[in-house]
């Protein structure tokens, strides 16, 4: 029996659920959830606000644990394993993005907690493809958060080429940008934080950062053209986006990791003068979350995160919610 905490009505508190586990799959494997983050995607699906939710489910995406069941065809892990589990479950393995490496972009992708029932358990049930070794050097607290946000953030940045001397500029920082930061630093780059709170200015340098803009203070960013090759967004609120296009380089690039609802307006003609560009990311591939999980346990990347017992996972979702989290929080199993 697997033991959770579901929602079984949209904006309404967990409560728990006890369900029988199907038989594993080939290539599934099984986990005891030692710990699990909460994501502002996991608020967003216990209400329902993506109209994806089907109820009642358990939430949760950002797991440590360690293996305890394999199907018979796992053959790249064993009984005992640390492993973490992000946003993805599950794929198809065969369509053109499985076989070209891009697994999250699989049209027939399969979310953690999405039809299914997640981390907010003491065990949860994946294809094995996604769950992925936690280095020695990695702390499990740490790796539920990484697994989720880390990668959200990391992946764009080796997709651009960041190194040492690339000018970054992170948009936010918050659970996703703390991370941003930090990769980046860590890849060499020249970091500069954008926020709308002079109050994040010191943390923001701690985390690796050598510039800093208050965009309320210069909502023009004119003392900023030309100045970024990469700029990553993090933030869910509407910005000045031509302005920020003006501080792109020739052939910079603003890529958006956070999931603004609204239509962004930039001229074409400030893209097509620079060959400047405007892309998104979502989550990593499999590959892609080894290859962060490795980066952060050998360069020493850590979210900064808050623990609480799973049996109070209501009271840590209201603080997700109040925004009074810095900057991630993780339930912990007994």
């Amino acid at each position: 029996m697997i033991n959770g905490y579901a929602a079984y009505k949209a904006k309404e508190e967990l409560k728990p659920l006890s369900y029988e586990p199907k038989e594993l799959k080939t290539n599934e494997v099984e986990i005891k959830v030692t710990h699990c983050g909460i994501c502002h995607s996991d608020l967003h699906l216990i209400d329902n606000d993506w109209m994806m939710s089907s109820y009642p489910f358990i939430p949760g995406h950002e797991v440590s644990g360690t293996v305890v069941r394999l199907g018979d065809g796992v053959k790249h892990l064993q009984t005992g394993d640390r492993v973490g589990l992000g946003w993805q479950a599950g794929s198809c393995h065969t369509c053109e993005q499985c076989e070209s490496g891009h697994e999250n972009l699989c049209a027939s992708s399969q979310g953690t907690c999405v039809g299914r029932h997640g981390g907010y358990a003491d065990h949860v049930i994946a294809d094995a493809a996604f769950a992925i070794k936690i280095p020695a050097a990695m702390e499990s607290e740490f790796a539920g958060p990484l697994m989720c946000g880390g990668v959200t953030v990391f992946s764009p940045l080796r997709k651009f080429g960041v190194k040492k001397g690339t000018r970054v500029a992170v948009i936010g920082i918050g659970g996703l940008g703390h991370m941003a930061i930090q990769f980046a630093a860590k890849m060499g780059a020249e970091v500069t934080a954008i926020s709308t709170s002079d109050s994040k200015r010191e943390e923001a340098f701690s985390f690796g950062a050598t510039g800093f803009i208050n965009s309320r203070k210069e909502p023009d960013f004119a003392a900023h053209a030309e100045k970024f090759d990469f700029i990553v967004s993090t933030v869910f609120a509407s910005m000045n986006w031509q302005a920020l296009v003006n501080t792109l380089r020739p052939r910079g690039e603003l890529c958006f990791v956070g999931a603004l609802g609204i239509p962004v307006e930039v001229s074409a003609f400030s893209l097509l003068t620079r060959e400047r560009k405007i892309s998104g990311s979502a989550i990593g591939s499999p590959g892609m979350l080894e290859e962060m999980l490795e980066f952060a346990a050998t360069h020493g990347v850590r979210p900064m995160i808050e623990k609480m017992p799973m049996k109070d996972v209501n009271l840590a979702l209201k603080k997700v919610a109040d925004n009074t989290v810095r900057y991630r929080m993780v339930l912990v199993n007994d």
